[in-house]
């Protein structure tokens, strides 16, 4: 997450060359929400060679699942409480786990 809030703070600065409360967080939504749809990550975990699947079937996660999660993740804290497995409140809200990509 610190990794692809850092790459929308970077584009923020390319196109206003001054930093926006909020032009970062609508670039990192806009991101997160179209990489996991797409790809299964972000730039962000594709970096840490993460990805992010359903854990109830092999399919991609989908736009719905993906747009769920991103904004449960603008709160922050769903990330922050995880369960046993160490899903976060978000991937359990929406059926998806954040695994290792090697």
């Amino acid at each position: 997450m610190f990794v692809d809030w850092l790459m929308a703070v970077g584009i923020s600065l390319l196109i206003l060359r001054h930093v926006n409360a909020n032009l970062p967080l609508l670039i990192w939504f806009v991101v997160g929400v179209a990489a996991v749809t797409l790809f299964g990550f972000t730039p962000g975990q594709y970096f840490l060679r993460l990805r992010v699947l359903r854990v109830d079937a092999a399919v991609p996660v989908g736009f719905v699942r993906a747009l769920a999660r991103q904004v449960l993740l603008i709160f922050v804290v769903p990330a922050l409480f995880t369960d046993a497995d160490g899903r976060g409140m978000h991937d359990r809200a929406t059926g998806t786990a954040v695994v290792n990509a090697r």
